[in-house]
């Protein structure tokens, strides 16, 4: 007895038959598994710029019609092929900042630099995992019948396990200031911003310096993501680099009085200080925004054996893997969602818990008001409230992800001139491609899927 094919891998069987199939394939195994690409519809010539002669033409003909380019999303739960070579750039580029390379001089191994995470304030109390001395302790432990003002249970005794579903959850929804927490993630840049103006100034009085004579003779660069807790919250997680005037390059001379002990006071001495005011005091109540107090700053090694998630120093490589980990994710790590809400109905059926639903609804109810009108609450509902880069550092820090994807780009050029057997730099391409659409088609969805599980990233 035979058994029918599914019509996806019949259709990929009758690809297989056609004259261009090597060509098609090609087009989708060179997408390294990208689950929703980019259809191109146009054609291109490569010209020797010595001669004029034209030395090689394509267009999207060749390739069944259409061209395909990766979608390029940055978000695992999104793509998981093109998220991973984001995450190997941001982690080059984080590390250059600790040890050197890419155009980056290795003496900035020596410069101090503190890997440092910002917690969020509390807004109310949750339901958490509480860990010591490898022991799960009580949630929240009180008296037996305390309540709180609306008659909910103060505490909770019990020990959570890692998947129980009540982690991040408010004891007392009504008690929890969820206006606050949409507030403080609009504002959460801002007070990024603050909190590096004040560490100059920190650093500066330290050792007797104005703030003019300080950008005179050093300089502080960062490289920070941003993490959803499971409470929907966001920590910053950053490194923060001491270095001469002119940056991290081999010619600038550190000051004497540089050093990571310093960089660790200061950074301690200025979470306090930092703080905004938020809008909308007469609707929402006065509320002024700062850091939480939980705040761990620590030294990093390059060669130490430590993590990120440990009290020792931590090693480059384990600071560079952390924060490349959590630039690839967004508020999905917090059970929201990756895609933005139009219209209020469709928070009828979002797919997440209450406690995500209430602050997409605040964010709504929120943005609705003339008060709060320029921080676009409503656009950013389903990252709860925060609208800014998950990953960014300063400019001196070190390379940049646009040079590392113009690396390749100059690589792959080199790898075309060399199959054309032209001098280097002596070709040039024109074209004219146009969007027609994305995603695949069964046949080509299923060839895909192949790739990816083959482990082919980017490229075969």
């Amino acid at each position: 007895m035979t058994t029918a094919l599914p019509k996806s891998a019949a259709a990929l069987v009758a690809k297989a038959a056609e004259p261009e199939f090597a060509a098609w394939r090609r087009n989708i195994v060179r997408l390294g598994g990208c689950t929703n690409p980019i259809h191109l519809v146009g054609a291109a010539t490569v010209y020797d710029t010595t001669t004029g002669a034209a030395l090689l033409s394509y267009g999207s003909d060749v390739y069944g019609g259409r061209l395909l380019t990766a979608c390029g999303n940055r978000r695992a739960t999104v793509c998981p092929a093109c998220s991973g070579l984001y995450r190997a750039d941001t982690y080059h580029l984080v590390r250059a900042g600790l040890v050197g390379g890419k155009h980056i001089p290795e003496t900035v191994s020596r410069h101090p630099r503190v890997f440092a995470t910002l917690t969020a304030p509390g807004f109310g109390p949750v339901h958490t995992r509480r860990e010591r001395d490898g022991r799960v302790r009580a949630c929240r432990p009180r008296r037996a019948g305390e309540c709180c003002l609306h008659g909910a249970p103060a505490g909770c005794r019990e020990r959570h396990s890692a998947s129980d579903p009540r982690l991040g959850e408010p004891l007392c929804p009504r008690c929890y200031d969820y206006a606050g927490a949409v507030l403080w993630h609009a504002f959460a840049g801002r007070l990024w911003h603050r909190f590096g103006l004040e560490l100059r100034r920190e650093v500066a009085r330290r050792v007797g310096l104005t703030r003019t004579e300080f950008g005179e003779v050093a300089r502080l660069s960062y490289a920070k993501v941003a993490e959803y807790q499971r409470r929907g919250l966001i920590h910053f997680h950053a490194v923060i680099r001491l270095d001469g005037p002119d940056g991290p390059g081999s010619g600038s001379t550190l000051p004497s009085w540089a050093g990571v002990p310093l960089l660790v006071d200061a950074v301690r001495a200025v979470i306090g200080r930092v703080r905004l005011v938020a809008p909308g005091a007469d609707v929402v109540g006065r509320r002024v925004l700062r850091f939480g107090p939980q705040v761990d700053v620590r030294p990093v090694s390059s060669h130490s054996r430590g993590v990120a998630g440990e009290r020792r120093p931590a090693s480059a490589a384990a600071v560079a893997g952390y924060i490349a980990k959590y630039a690839t994710k967004g508020a999905e790590s917090a059970g929201a969602v990756d895609g933005r809400i139009r219209h209020a109905r469709e928070m009828v059926v979002l797919p997440v818990r209450a406690h995500v639903l209430r602050t997409i609804g605040t964010c709504w109810w929120l943005g609705g008001l003339p008060e709060f009108a320029p921080l676009g609450l409503r656009r950013w509902a389903h990252m709860l409230g925060y609208g800014g880069h998950f990953s960014t550092k300063s400019r001196g820090y070190s390379t940049t992800l646009t040079a590392l994807r113009q690396a390749r780009a100059d690589h792959r050029a080199e790898q075309q001139r060399a199959s054309l057997g032209v001098p280097d730099h002596s070709t040039v391409t024109v074209g004219q491609w146009r969007y027609a659409g994305r995603g695949y088609s069964p046949e080509a969805a299923l060839l895909a899927a192949s790739v990816r599980e083959g482990g082919g990233l980017h490229g075969a």
